[in-house]
């Protein structure tokens, strides 16, 4: 029924298919004006995070700021006036940008220890190093020193200082309602951060010839991988196309193959693309490779196709075009229908990964390899009969050494093949058990990229990149519990009075113990909190501690301009709490981010005595974390999706047990073979490569279904297992072998993105594919012949 409707509303009717695809390709073409792309921050973030929500409240609570960050190291001493008129003039250009609510730099830094004056003529007119009269040396010095500065705006060496660019807040993002009006003025909001990196490495670039000179911070992160995505998209894009043609040259050696199959890879993407436009699913840097695996995809299903066709004609040449077409789409119809929906089966398994972009990445193959699907059904068989039969023609070709190699193989020596798939399977286990999850978000980016060397830098001279809260929570008895509680009888009930009496002992003594546990962690760089302002207080009162009367006294009289910039970000005397603010040196090779926030949340319950509800960790480390422990956890389900879903098609399709088993199995240790390696070499999983096993084997068992699938039909004529092995492998081995060299290859092209996981993902894959080909042409013929499946009735 099926394929009679098929071939009366279809095969019987190329014109009209042709100008309804045309009227289809046209109308999502003028949609794909409207494919965005997404490289914000928030694209890898768990929806519905909790740590998410209170990272957002501790932000509002503590005050931050969009910022870029530069590391600025000058060719001469910083404390040569050449450097600092140098850096000032920096500061200047940058501080005059309309966008740029102020830069801090080494120079702002006020100078409390340069004069010998009372303290309190010291806080209320204090000086930088940007002052003329200022004693430059020491005030050098007293930056170099200071608890709260040193590995923060300067390096230990002092050869390294930081520049912080804060951004104006934007008010209006904040009062949208309308959802279409928020993307729009997100999209806006994005080109302005693009022209805002643009008019700073303008501007630096004046610059770099006194010192070197690298950009950083989240906006500049943001648009470079903007910039990497869309390189990303057009190299992927380009290199697999001109792969594809020049495999199919090789394979077809005749133009009218070639353009045929190409046809269907540009119809598919670009309708693909507008699909994308019109649901307004945004690529980001984790489906920035979906072109490229839409036209592996669909160049695999016209591999078949064409090499099928050319197989009947060659079988039965005296059919017409229409009858070769009728009976390939008939014969290939229901294994292309189970590759596709097998390998959408993989692709839909991201959707337990609860990260927006990798589900909308699933989706999104999901949707491309249906429009390709239809696409190889309705144009390939509607451009062919167009098409004299003379010009569809092949010259005899020899049949394919490698599958008749690989035939032999799987024929004669079937002891080597499960010899070496046993020590496959071993490797394999073990690889699997060394495997872990991190997130070392420095090393997803080539080391020649800004990103990187920037980062490093920060990492290596400025305290450390990824930043971790700890919040500390007091109790109602901790606000009042020393010995100078008499001191505050006579302090009324104002405002004032009530922040003078937060300052207790066992406050600044709590926050001190856990600030000098966190900075004694090898992992962690520069720790700021509370602490740190008292020990340079400490230090302006001749190293004498602070009573807590006389720290409630120096908060209230300390100017509103410093309070604000070094002091209100660490302690909230309202909410009864303080932060400790760390940054995580996120380059050294042994980190494991897991581990270290495990021990922080033990220790500080265990060493330090705190009670749970004490304290919270927050931060960006967290978030990652998060992100990446549910793709490890939701991966298990991934693979038992894939796998449960992808046996219970081969069932359907085959309606044999025994078949369906040794179909699945080739591919299966194909994948954890991968998984294997991927341990063996110590690579850590990560948001890509955490996807492989499960890809893998969606797209790898194509070649299973086809290769059982050819093989039933043969043997239903032959009788005869080795028989049937050589024809299967002259045949649709052929066709096997040049759809996975295309998708092995074309993989290989994800090499030149500048995205580390993403060259993982595609070398990886790759040599899964390569893996899984083989096992199909010498494992699965070899348990074919040991097994029998095959009824011989």
């Amino acid at each position: 029924m099926l394929s009679k409707l098929y071939k009366n509303l279809i095969l019987s009717n190329p014109k009209f298919v042709f100008i309804l695809l045309i009227i289809t390709l046209i109308s999502f073409g003028y949609f794909s004006k409207e494919f965005k792309l997404d490289a914000s921050s928030d694209t890898l973030l768990i929806e519905g995070d909790p740590d998410l929500e209170y990272l957002r409240e501790v932000t509002k609570r503590y005050g931050a700021k969009d910022f870029l960050v530069l590391t600025y190291s000058p060719k001469e001493p910083l404390t040569n006036n050449s450097s600092i008129n140098n850096l000032l003039s920096l500061k200047f250009k940058l501080q005059s940008l309309s966008w740029v609510h102020s830069v801090i730099t080494v120079l702002d830094v006020p100078l409390l220890n340069n004069s010998d004056k009372p303290l309190k003529d010291r806080l209320n007119n204090f000086v930088t190093l940007k002052d003329d009269d200022v004693d430059k040396i020491r005030g050098f010095n007293e930056i170099l020193n200071s608890p709260v500065f040193r590995n923060f705006v300067i390096s230990e060496d002092g050869k390294t200082t930081g520049i912080i660019v804060n951004i104006k807040k934007d008010e209006v993002l904040s009062k949208l309602k309308d959802k279409k009006a928020i993307e729009n003025y997100k999209e806006k909001l994005k080109k302005q951060n693009h022209q805002n990196i643009l008019e700073t490495r303008s501007i630096i670039q004046n610059y770099k010839q006194d010192a070197n000179i690298f950009l950083g911070g989240i906006p500049m992160i943001a648009d470079d991988m903007m910039t990497f995505i869309k390189n990303d998209i057009v190299v992927f894009g380009v290199g697999v196309l001109l792969f594809i043609v020049a495999t199919l040259w090789f394979v077809f050696r005749k133009l009218i193959w070639i353009i045929v199959p190409i046809s269907s890879c540009f119809f598919s993407v670009l309708i693909m693309t507008g699909l994308l436009g019109v649901l307004n699913w945004k690529v980001t840097v984790i489906s920035s490779n979906f072109i490229a695996l839409m036209l592996i995809l669909t160049m695999a299903m016209n591999i078949h196709m064409s090499t099928r066709f050319l197989q009947i004609k060659k079988k039965f040449p005296n059919f017409n075009n229409f009858e070769i077409l009728n009976k390939t789409t008939g014969k290939m119809f229901w294994p292309i229908l189970y590759t596709v929906l097998t390998t959408i089966c993989a692709f839909l398994s991201l959707v337990f990964s609860e990260i927006k972009p990798i589900i909308d990445f699933g989706w999104m193959m999901t949707l491309g390899l249906v429009t390709s699907f239809i696409i190889t059904f309705t144009l390939l068989p509607t451009l062919l009969n167009f098409i004299s039969e003379n010009k569809v023609e092949l010259k005899d070709q020899k049949d394919s050494k490698v599958t008749s190699i690989l035939g032999d193989i799987a024929i004669n020596k079937k002891k080597i093949i499960f010899s070496t798939t046993i020590v496959i399977i071993f490797l394999s286990l073990f690889g699997i058990s060394r495997l872990e999850v991190e997130n070392s978000f420095i090393n997803y980016f080539n080391k020649k990229t800004e990103i990187y060397k920037g980062m490093k830098l920060i990492d290596d001279k400025l305290g450390g990149t990824t930043p971790l809260d700890v919040i500390v929570k007091f109790g109602e008895t901790e606000k009042s519990n020393d010995n100078d509680e008499d001191d505050f009888e006579d302090w009324g009930d104002d405002d004032q009075n009530v922040e003078k009496y937060w300052f207790t002992r066992d406050k600044i003594d709590k926050i001190d113990k856990i600030h000098d546990y966190l900075d004694s962690l090898p992992a962690v760089g520069k720790v700021l909190s509370f602490a740190s302002i008292i020990e340079v207080a400490t230090q302006l009162n001749n190293n004498k501690p602070l009573g807590t009367l006389e720290m409630g006294v120096l908060y209230t009289k300390i100017p509103e301009t410093i309070k604000k910039e070094i002091i209100d970000p660490y302690i909230s005397i309202k909410d009864n709490e303080a932060r400790i603010s760390l940054r995580v040196k996120d380059s050294l090779p042994d980190l494991r981010r897991n581990d270290l926030i495990n021990q922080i949340n033990f220790d500080l319950q265990n060493k330090l005595n705190l009670k749970e509800e004490e304290f919270k960790l927050a931060g960006v480390l967290i978030l990652f974390n998060n992100l990446l422990q549910s793709l490890f956890k939701s991966q298990i389900l991934t693979l038992g999706f894939v796998m449960i879903g992808i046996f219970a098609m081969f069932l359907i399709l085959f309606r044999n047990l025994k078949i369906s088993i040794l179909g699945v199995v080739p591919n299966f240790i194909a994948a954890f073979f991968i998984l294997g390696i991927i341990g063996i070499m110590g690579i850590p999983l990560d948001m890509m490569t955490i996807t492989i096993a499960a890809i893998t084997i969606g797209i790898a068992v194509d070649n299973s279904i086809h290769y059982i699938y050819r093989f039933k039909e043969e043997y239903a004529e032959l009788k005869d297992y080795k028989k049937t092995i050589k024809l299967c492998h002259s045949t649709v081995g052929v066709a096997i072998l040049n759809t996975s060299i295309t998708i092995v290859f074309g993989f290989s092209i994800l090499v030149f993105s500048n995205f580390i996981p993403t060259i993982y993902f595609g070398v990886f894959t790759g040599i899964a594919m390569l893996l899984a080909m083989i096992s199909v042409l010498t494992l699965l013929p070899s348990l074919i012949l040991v097994t029998k499946p095959f009824n011989d009735k």
